[in-house]
Parts: C-alpha cells; structure tokens; sequence
C-alpha cells in the first residue's frame, strides 16, 4: 500500500496476536525476542496518544511448555490446566517487558458470558475505558480457565472483533502467519494474489474463506478472520490482516505504508453483539 496518514490519526486500536507467532517453531517456547519487539511497538503507539488493547493468544500452548507437555492437549481439563498455569506466566512476562518501557499493562480474561449479558458487558466497558484513562495497557484472552465449551470463542480473532465493538475501537490489526486475504490459497495455488483492499463485506467472501490454518498452535483459519472482519466493520472499526512474522509492521501500518488486506469500516446500527452471540 501506499504511504498515507489515514491511520496515524486512529485513537483507540485493537492488536490480536496469536500463539504461533509468539513462540519458536521447534520447541514451542516463547520467542522473547519477539514478545518484547512486540511490546516495544505497542508503547510505541501509546506514546503517541493512542489507545491500545493487546488480545493475546498463548495461555495453553505456554501452559503446556511450562508443565513438560510434548503433545498439544485434546481433554477440555487439561486445556484448561494448562491455561490455568500458562496464562500467569504469559501475563508475568508482559507485566515485565512492559515495566521496561515505563508502562502497565492489565490483565482482562472474558468469557462469552462477560459479552453476552448486558451488566457484564457494561461492566467490562467500564473496566477497560477506566484503563484507557489511567494509561494502562489492557491485554486479553478468553478465560480458558473457566470456559466450557458451549461458551468458549472458538477463537481470539473472533474475541478481538468483539473486544472492538466493545471499546468503540476505530481499528483492529490481527498479526496472522499470512499476508492477508488472497484470491485463493497461496500455500497451494502460485497464482493467488493478495486482496488489498475490501470496501464491503459481501457473500462472495464467505466463499473466499479457508477453514485452514498452518499451525497446530493456533485455532484461527481464514474463515474466523473474515467473521472478524464482519464484526468489527459493522461495529464501525477499519480491520487489518497483516503477517505477523515482523510486529514491526504494527509501525509500517500506522503510517501507511504495508503489506496486509485493508478492511474498511462499514457502521452498521443494527448490529447488536447480544444478537450476534445468540446466533452464534
């Protein structure tokens, strides 16, 4: 794309990161180099007056390292073990590589339930615009914990669009393992080419979507980024898919200037997350 100052001029931007891009790809750890440049950029964002929201992937896969687990777990409780223990340590070392840029972040876990019933929801509003005023940083992920799976997201892309609409954020960047929204699988078909921008959302990207993924870390295929990109353009916010292989483009997109597909932000006052979560 070219270089232009739309974005510079956003206020309140959602970033949603997921767990394969925070850690190696032979072990599993965690990529702290990548965390902290990651970090690093989001600072960067609020030292120029902009709201900024983390949603954070990450609770299980780290959980699973921390207690010696080689397989990824299938049972809903040990997922949920793994989480319990994970989450902390995700959390511990945000906490710390955000204290070395002389900022706080905050830990917010949701459930369907904080989104779906109106007290919460307000409450949860509440929360996260009292951490906007005090400065804070909120970082979110589903409560894994706790979640059964009748109520669980599915996933953080379809949590960051809500998250989103939740906040009256005016952008939302999922970092993915991909560029952006092709015309076709690029992992399998050479000719696909790269969707820059989507002025609408219409059918013909239901028919677009892939329900694959090139990770058995993260849950997310391009299916969950196109609902996401339903969400968050009805809710108002412009929406970005953009690799996530250099956070630094967190900064290339702030000024215009990258690679990604560009979502534009499409109001629409009948969409109602409550309705939206009963039908889903």
């Amino acid at each position: 794309m070219h270089a232009n100052d739309y974005f510079k001029y956003k206020k309140r931007v959602v970033v949603k990161i997921g767990s394969s891009s925070l850690q190696h790809v032979q072990t599993g750890d965690m990529d702290y180099y990548k965390i902290e440049k990651l970090v690093r950029e989001l600072c960067d964002l609020r030292n120029r007056g902009i709201d900024v929201c983390l949603v954070s992937s990450g609770a299980i896969a780290a959980g699973r390292q921390a207690l010696g687990l080689v397989e990824r777990p299938t049972e809903n409780s040990m997922k949920q073990a793994c989480a319990a223990v994970g989450q902390a340590r995700l959390m511990m070392t945000y906490q710390k590589i955000f204290a070395e840029y002389n900022h706080t972040a905050g830990q917010v876990l949701i459930t369907k339930n904080t989104m779906f019933l109106p007290v919460s929801r307000e409450n949860a509003h509440n929360t996260f615009e009292k951490l906007f005023r005090l400065g804070a940083i909120p970082v979110v992920n589903e409560n894994d914990t706790v979640s059964t799976y009748e109520m669980q997201f599915g996933d953080n892309d379809t949590l960051s669009a809500l998250v989103a609409s939740l906040i009256d954020a005016d952008l939302l960047i999922l970092l993915s393992d991909i560029d952006g929204l092709y015309t076709d699988d690029p992992r399998e078909n050479p000719d696909a080419t790269l969707v820059e921008i989507v002025e609408q959302m219409d059918e013909r990207f239901d028919a677009m979507a892939k329900e694959s993924t090139g990770s058995d870390v993260g849950t997310g295929g391009m299916a969950t980024k196109l609902t996401a990109a339903r969400i968050a353009t009805a809710s108002g916010a412009d929406m970005i898919i953009a690799n996530a292989q250099d956070v630094g483009i967190l900064h290339d997109i702030i000024e215009g200037d990258f690679r990604g597909t560009f979502f534009k932000g499409q109001k629409n006052s009948e969409f109602n997350i409550e309705e939206y979560l009963k039908e889903h």
